[in-house]
This record gives structure tokens, sequence and C-alpha cells, in this order.
């Protein structure tokens, strides 16, 4: 990390709360920053039966918090030092806070990027006129890269959150929340803080702290990157030697040694989330906002809604601060794909059937009116058949009662739902080449996506051809698409392609297709 000498830990517990509300009340943060609005998140709040409350730092105009601090910090430098140029590390966010900074009081800023960081992020550091350099593949190989280049070329450090200066523009959030949350007569009994190096947890609990000691503050990392948590429960700065991606804005190996201080002293306790509870959180804050988080941005809500699972809470006001949404646009598909999961709306099982005519219709009936999600199969054995079967659900506890349905009709099923493995790659690689599937014609089928519509597409698909493969995945949009395999013999055939013409779906047969002849023929 870079040299900084203003670090303030050693003074006093309570004189150091006394200098950073001075120095975050003091910070020069509005010249680049509005305050953003505190707004209460209504479908969350009436779907978790508490008051929950978004600090809207998305609404910047980087989309981030992160102006804040890096503002703060030019802003206090010396003539002599911004003359010099400045540099900063930053997996994306805080480089777009110090390249408008920089901006704003006209000197060159250096930013040193993980090549992991989203395209967004780099495109618009370069828009805002900084100068880009991509090394490592994470936060921290970056800052240390960033250490060299400030050595070698006499450039002044600005620092993603182990400075006083950063850490008290950041803080500012924590003045607006308590300020709006009066104004509004409310009362507030947690805030919670996404951590990456920890700059906004720190800045936010010593200043909350400070006046209402009563309110706690949490910090929210993933299980992945929870360099935080580890400080904290080690009582010392722990290095973490790999960090999780996908909330590339929290990818942080090693915190501060500044907010390592802070957050020991002020903050209540960190909440860890996995991938699909933030990809849920995603989704829940889209229903609200009709706005897209970028993963770390959805941290807060996402350990909001894991606390209130974990302690049965019920009428309590809870904040989240949403800390950025500077989403790579390609890492939707991924979001929409886990967020059900992570909100317990589907349940993955693997089902085994007996290999016969009419076996998938009776599976399907049996689920009677739920919807099913997923359904992907391959002939593979003269007895059984393996069924990967998505399913939708309420609540997590459904899976109980759908396991019961299956253990009564002796159908074994394994409820893989939280299977790592299955929900990043089986589920697209049921199929390949089958010894079993003679005479096998294959199409693709296009039918109106409505709950039931899987149901009546097997129903009217006769019972006569046995079905070889059939790969199915809802994927939101008007039409479902079934990719299925059926054995018919050549003396069927004129049968079948009557058949074909009454059946009432678009279809397009791939027999043919070179790439299924590859794979799956």
């Amino acid at each position: 990390m870079f040299k900084e000498s203003s670090t303030t830990f050693h003074i006093p517990v309570d004189m150091l709360e006394q200098e950073y509300l001075r120095r975050i009340l003091k910070a020069h943060v509005y010249d680049v920053a509005k305050e953003t609005p505190l707004q209460q998140a209504k479908l969350l709040s009436a779907r978790t039966e508490n008051k929950i409350l978004l600090k809207r730092e998305d609404l910047q105009s980087v989309f981030s918090f992160k102006l804040r601090g890096a503002y703060n910090k030019m802003a206090n430098l010396t003539p002599e030092e911004r003359a010099r140029g400045v540099i900063a590390a930053s997996a994306g966010n805080h480089a777009q806070g110090v390249a408008l900074a920089a901006s704003k009081l006209g000197c060159r800023a250096v930013i040193v990027m993980p090549i992991t960081a989203p395209a967004l992020k780099i495109n618009t550091v370069r828009r805002l006129g900084g100068e880009v350099v991509l090394f490592g593949e994470s936060f921290s190989d970056a800052a240390a890269y960033a250490e060299e280049l400030q050595a070698k070329e006499g450039l002044t450090p600005v620092p993603p959150f182990d400075d006083p200066d950063v850490i008290a523009g950041q803080g500012t959030v924590g003045m607006e929340i308590i300020r709006q949350a009066q104004n509004a007569n409310g009362n507030i009994d947690a805030i919670f803080v996404p951590v990456g190096g920890g700059g906004l947890l720190a800045g936010v609990a010593v200043y909350v702290k400070a006046l209402y000691p009563n309110i706690k503050v949490f910090g929210v990392q993933t299980y992945d990157s929870d360099s935080m948590n580890q400080s904290l429960k080690n009582g010392e700065r722990t290095l973490v030697p790999d960090v999780g991606l996908f909330s590339d804005g929290t990818a942080v190996k090693l915190v501060g040694k500044e907010t390592y201080e802070l957050c020991k002293n002020f903050v209540d306790g960190i909440v860890l989330v996995d991938t699909d509870e933030v990809c849920a959180a995603i989704k829940d804050v889209f229903q609200d906002t009709r706005s897209i988080l970028e993963p770390a941005g959805a941290l807060s809500v996402a350990g909001i809604k894991h606390y209130i699972k974990q302690n049965g809470c019920k009428n309590q006001t809870f904040v989240g601060v949403l800390s950025g949404a500077n989403m790579n646009f390609d890492r939707l598909r991924f979001v929409a794909e886990r967020a059900e999961l992570g909100e317990h709306r589907e349940v993955l099982f693997a089902v085994t059937i007996p290999e016969k005519r009419n076996s998938f219709r009776s599976l399907i009936s049996l689920l009677g009116s739920r919807n099913v999600t997923e359904f992907n199969y391959r002939i593979s054995d003269a007895t059984d058949a393996q069924i990967f079967v998505g399913i939708q659900t309420e609540h997590r506890s459904e899976a109980l009662e759908i396991k019961k349905l299956f253990d009564e009709q002796g159908l074994p099923a394994l409820d893989i739902t939280e299977n790592e493995l299955a929900k990043m790659h089986l589920r697209y690689m049921v199929g390949g080449h089958s010894k079993l599937a003679t005479n096998e014609r294959v199409f693709r089928f296009e039918f109106p996506e409505r709950p039931g519509a899987l149901f009546k597409f097997l129903n009217s698909s006769g019972s006569k051809w046995n079905i070889s493969m059939f790969h199915y995945r809802n994927q939101g949009a008007d039409y479902g698409r079934i990719l299925a395999g059926l054995q018919v013999p050549e003396e069927d055939y004129a049968q079948f392609d009557e058949f074909l013409k009454n059946l009432g779906y678009s279809y397009v047969e791939e027999t043919d297709n070179p790439a299924y002849k590859l794979f799956l023929g």
C-alpha cells in the first residue's frame, strides 16, 4: 500500500473520534459530490417486514461514493504536491473519482487498475482524463505496482481507503444519513456498509458512533473476499491470499492500517454473504428503484437481508449504502441466472425416473401447479433416466415438500440447489453422445412461456416416440425454447411429419446440424 505519514490511530479512541468528526465536518466533497437521497425500498420493506432505507450513492456523477474521498484528499494537497501529478490504484470506482477530481483541480492523474477491472470503469477513467495503467489481477497487485511508479516518477499518492482525508470524505455519507433520517423523524437500528479496504465503513462508523453509539454499524463482505472480517477476528490485519472477483469493487487482499483500527473500535461486526445473495440483492434494488447496481453496490442490501433472516428481525429500521452502479452489462446474464437461487425462489434436483415412455409427463404432472424452470436429460441407461430439474418456489423450505413428493413416488431425488458444481457447470453439460439414442431426430421447439407450458408441450408431443434428449431452461423471455431428441424409426417418418404439422408449435429440425453430430449425435 502507499506509505502514509498522516495516520491517526495512535491517539486515544475518544480523541480519535473527535479528530474524525472535525475532519468529516470540514471535508471538501460538495464541489464534485452531491447529497444523495435516503429512500425507502417499499417492496423490500414489505417483504421483510422491516423498514429498509437505501442511501443512493449510485446516483453520484461517477455512479459511486468514491469521488468524496478522492476529492477531499486531493483538495487538501499542497499546490506543489498537485503539480507533481497524482497516482492511485483502484479496481475502478476510486479511479473515476481521482480522474474527476484531477480534472476539476487541473492536475495529472495516473491510475493503476487490475486487468480484471470491468471495461466500463476503465473506459470511464480514460474519458475523464485519467492515464490508465493495467497491472495485476486484483487491487492489491495494482497497488504494489502503483508504489513502484510513484517512486519512479515522483507522483503524489491518493490512496483509495487508507488515509484520514479519504476516510473523512467517505464519512460524509454517514453524516448525510444521520441528518436525513432525523429530518424524516426516523430512528435507525443499524447501518450496513460494503467493505473492501474499509474506507467507507470506517468513515461512516466513526461519525455515527460519535453521535449515536446505540446505532449499530455493520460491514458486509462476500465469503471469498473477507479480509476485514478475518482481520477483526484475528485481532490484526490479515492478508487474504486470494479474493473472489465477482464483487470487484471490494476485492481487497489486505485492509488498511488506519481503516482496520477505526473498524476495530467503531464497527459492530461483519456480515458475510455469498454470490447468489448478492445477485438477489441486485434484483431487489432494481425492483424498488429501477437502477442496476454493480455487485459491490448491492452488498449492503444482501447483508441486511441476511441479518434479518439470521436474527428474525421485525419492525426495525435498517439503512443500506448503495455504493456503486458501474455494472458491466455482460455480467447481467450471470446475475439474472443466480438471483432466483439467491432469493430461494428456485430449487434444483437430480431425479431418477424409469427409462420408459411417458415418464417425463408423469414427473411434470407430479409437480402439479409448480412452475418448472429447467429440465435437462440425455438417454444414457436402458433402465433409469437421470433428470436435472429446476422448480420455482416461494421459499427454500418448499424443497423438503418437493423431495417428499419424489420419495412417495419411489423416485430417488437429490437436492443440488447449493451444489456449486451443478449450478455453474453440470446444468450446461447434460448431454453428450449416447449409444442408446438410435433413430434419433433432433428439433428446436418454441412455445409460449407461461406456467404449465412445459407440461402442455409434453402432453401435446404424443407418446408414440421415446424422448432421448431434452434441454429446457426458462430464460425469462416470452417464448420457451426446447432442444428435444425423439427416437423415430424410418418407417414412422410420414406419421411423425404429420404429427409435427399438427403440433401447433414453431420448430426447426437440427438432425443434420454439424454441431449436433459432433457433440451429441
